[in-house]
């Protein structure tokens, strides 16, 4: 098992008196990180909430009901939560009602327990971001000269922990499995979509438009559909941890686009997945944007593990000059420029340097992007 840097972060929060949330798309390792984190603790209890005498038991508010469910163990675990009905109220009963017990819930839909639930675990809760395996806990698993070989892999196949490693053709069966059977899985149940079609004709064409700026409008005239539908799929898509979204950094220069947004997946292997191509390197024309995406998430996934709280952008004027991707802290702006070619150059754009202050600026390449994936020197 490789070792999940998040662990350890949940596995200290089980000391506070809050129900620990674990969300992330599916297949990312959730289930076997919780069973990871429980296997050494004495009084431990995991229910799956996708079997249908777990769900039943669980779906009341009789306090007497769920005691004699759940027994005398102190550490539970549920999940994928979100399958339970009303489960946000049934854990804010558990935690309020048995104050010894430990609590882990796991959800593949962070829309569906938050929202289906309204808000009884306000205050009494911790979330936790899961992806998929970052580069560097790859790299931390095996070594830094193993990963780096890997790199084209990586970016034809992406990091999900049943992939990571295997075979071409292993991986190329299992991502077409879990992109076919599993990424859409909990829209497609809980959000009665009435045209599952247009969803999946929309995230390929999202998967087309990694590192480009998306137009809503463009996107309803491809899809053949109203442009609040539109937007209401991305939104599920996103908080489902499929994609995300990256935002224009405007502090309202004239010159500057403040309402653009550009679209990513957590996954290379998954974007890849979708438009159907696993090509090498060598015979890709959009490696720019493959490269772009994976570097692009994987600092996500490193704020995330390591709880780092940072305002994530990109910029650009009208003029089309840009930065890639921004993070953003107390001021101080880090600007990554992503080209995979080592030899292509990069500049700050002068109108960036004209009105922002305190920034640092690095170009990312095949030959130095590990220095911006890992936190160990």
């Amino acid at each position: 098992m490789i070792h999940r840097t998040i662990r350890k972060q949940i596995t200290e929060a089980l000391d506070l008196n809050k129900v620990i949330l674990i969300w992330g798309a599916r297949r990312v390792g959730k289930t076997t990180l919780v069973k990871a984190i429980i296997e050494n603790l004495p009084d431990a209890k995991y229910f799956n909430c996708e079997l249908l005498q777990n769900k039943e038991a669980l779906e009341t508010t009789n306090s007497e009901l769920l005691a004699a469910f759940l027994g005398k163990y102190k550490y539970l675990v549920f999940d994928e939560a979100q399958s339970i009905t009303n489960i946000g109220l049934i854990l804010k009963i558990i935690h309020d009602t048995f104050p010894d017990k430990k609590i882990i819930a796991t959800g593949s839909s962070s829309f569906h327990l938050r929202q289906k639930s309204g808000e009884p675990l306000t205050g009494r809760s911790r979330e936790f971001i899961m992806t998929p395996l970052s580069f560097e806990e790859v790299v931390e698993f095996e070594d830094m000269i193993t990963a780096h070989a890997r790199m084209e892999n990586i970016l034809r196949f992406g990091l999900y922990p049943e992939i990571y490693g295997k075979s071409e053709n292993f991986a190329m069966d299992e991502l077409e499995n879990i992109a076919s059977s599993y990424l859409f899985k909990d829209i497609l149940q809980f959000e009665n979509l009435k045209k599952p079609d247009v969803l999946y004709n929309l995230i390929r064409a999202l998967a087309f438009q990694i590192g480009s700026e998306v137009s809503l409008n463009e996107l309803s005239n491809k899809t053949g559909v109203h442009v609040n539908t539109v937007k209401r799929y991305i939104e599920l898509l996103e908080q489902n941890y499929v994609i995300f979204r990256l935002h224009a950094l405007s502090n309202n220069p004239r010159n500057e686009i403040g309402k653009s947004q550009k679209i990513y997946f957590y996954d290379c292997g998954i974007r890849n997945a979708l438009i159907r191509n696993y090509n090498p390197l060598s015979l890709r024309n959009d490696i720019g944007q493959l490269w772009e995406n994976f570097i692009v998430s994987e600092r996500r996934k490193i704020n995330f593990n390591h709880m780092r709280y940072v305002n994530s952008w990109f910029w650009r004027n009208y003029q089309k000059k840009e930065v890639d991707y921004i993070e953003e802290q107390n001021n101080t702006y880090d600007l990554f420029e992503c080209k995979y070619n080592a030899k292509k150059k990069a500049v700050i754009p002068k109108d960036f340097e004209k009105h922002y202050k305190n920034y640092t600026f690095n170009v990312v390449h095949i030959e130095n992007y590990w220095k911006f994936l890992t936190t160990k020197p």
